[in-house]
């Protein structure tokens, strides 16, 4: 089978799967170059392969290891466990294992949320903290529209809360998890030819079981829990790096707020899918970051 990691892996040279058991389920990550551990956690719709792009130019300095979070691809998808807080616990237990001390860490969409909570939670193991696109939940979510703004520039985020709703969406989408994919990738991509028809069939392979779609919407259910758990946290001392394209706005506004030691980049003429779009642009602006 062609989207299976063994085969993915074999277009990315110098690069292994691994699979480890950490906090109670499993996690896959990809692992290659040499050089301090940069830790890189995929968002929804994807698995470990939105980073295929920029694995191979990261790897010439750094140790990548791209971790499919808990309820992603081939990691665990356990009933329970999605808060952030207990997500990032998941990486922290893992990089231990690995034998790292401190690493740096980076996310783009959900896998930014648990960046920021890995950051917030265990500051001691954070060399440097990399935000992709998306901040992490705070209460500026409860005022997110429920219907659409008329005649306002602004894309509907209705995904957010059809993802809240328990056992429909599973049961609506299992096999048809391509016509969402379809949709966000058309809807959040400024260049839509950057995702190409197998990178989506990669996605859609690992999407399309019940239990893929219960975990990753249980990504979106533990929101609630995670804006609470924002509260309790002190502003990041790390340095941090936000990317943004057009998730630039967000970016700049929460983390203003949450890190001392900050720096912003804005990708223009960009989506939300900053990797798939402008791997070259991200690519640079996170070595840069990090020497």
């Amino acid at each position: 089978m062609k989207y299976t990691d063994a085969e993915l892996i074999k277009s990315l040279p110098n690069f292994v799967n691994n699979y480890d058991e950490v906090n109670g389920t499993k996690l896959h990550y990809v692992k290659g170059g040499q050089g301090e551990p940069l830790i890189l956690i995929p968002g929804y719709p994807e698995t470990w392969w939105a980073y295929h792009k920029v694995m191979p130019i990261l790897a010439e300095k750094y140790c990548v290891i791209v971790i499919e979070m808990r309820g992603m691809g081939s990691s665990g998808k356990p009933a329970d466990g999605y808060e952030k807080n207990n997500m990032a616990k998941d990486i922290f237990e893992l990089i231990n294992k690995m034998g790292y001390e401190k690493v740096h860490i980076g996310g783009h969409d959900i896998g930014a949320h648990v960046a920021f909570s890995f950051a917030a939670n265990f500051p001691e193991s954070t060399s440097k903290l990399i935000m992709l696109d998306t901040p992490h939940p705070d209460q500026t979510m409860y005022q997110l529209p429920m219907l659409p703004v008329l005649g306002a520039n602004y894309l509907y985020p209705w995904w957010l809360a059809f993802n809240q709703v328990k056992e429909l969406p599973e049961d609506l989408l299992e096999g048809r998890m391509n016509i969402v994919i379809d949709w966000l990738f058309k809807n959040l991509l400024v260049e839509k030819s950057s995702v190409s028809n197998f990178d989506k069939e990669v996605y859609e392979f690992a999407y399309n079981k019940k239990d893929a779609i219960r975990s990753s919407n249980a990504w979106y259910q533990a929101f609630p829990q995670d804006i609470e758990d924002s509260k309790t946290y002190k502003k990041l001392n790390m340095p941090v790096l936000g990317i943004g394209g057009s998730g630039y706005g967000m970016l700049e506004m929460s983390l203003s707020n949450a890190a001392i030691d900050l720096q912003l980049k804005k990708i223009e003429e960009c989506g939300h899918f900053i990797l798939a779009e402008k791997p070259n642009e991200t690519a640079k602006f996170i070595v840069e970051f990090l020497e």
